[in-house]
């Protein structure tokens, strides 16, 4: 029993300090936001109107995810360190 406890505490130790690193972000939230619609010159006034709606909708869609998510990985990224 003795040589057990004994091997148990030797076992269990290190010599190496151990520090945690904050997770790198995923590769799939790195993508950078699609580009935007080029509107016909010689394209009709509603097509053109078209053309610009579905640009602000994409822009402003992809920074909204884009701000959120870097706002959410400096949150997280400083409570991590904090706890250290």
């Amino acid at each position: 029993m003795k040589y057990l406890l004994i091997l148990l505490l030797v076992g269990c130790s290190t010599a190496v300090p151990l520090t945690a690193k904050f997770p790198e972000a995923p590769e799939m939230l790195m993508k950078p936001c699609p580009q935007l619609e080029k509107a016909n010159e010689d394209g009709t006034l509603s097509e053109i109107t078209k053309t610009i709606t579905n640009n602000y909708t994409t822009y402003y869609e992809c920074a909204v995810k884009n701000d959120g998510w870097i706002e959410w990985y400096k949150i997280q990224k400083n409570i991590f360190e904090s706890v250290k």
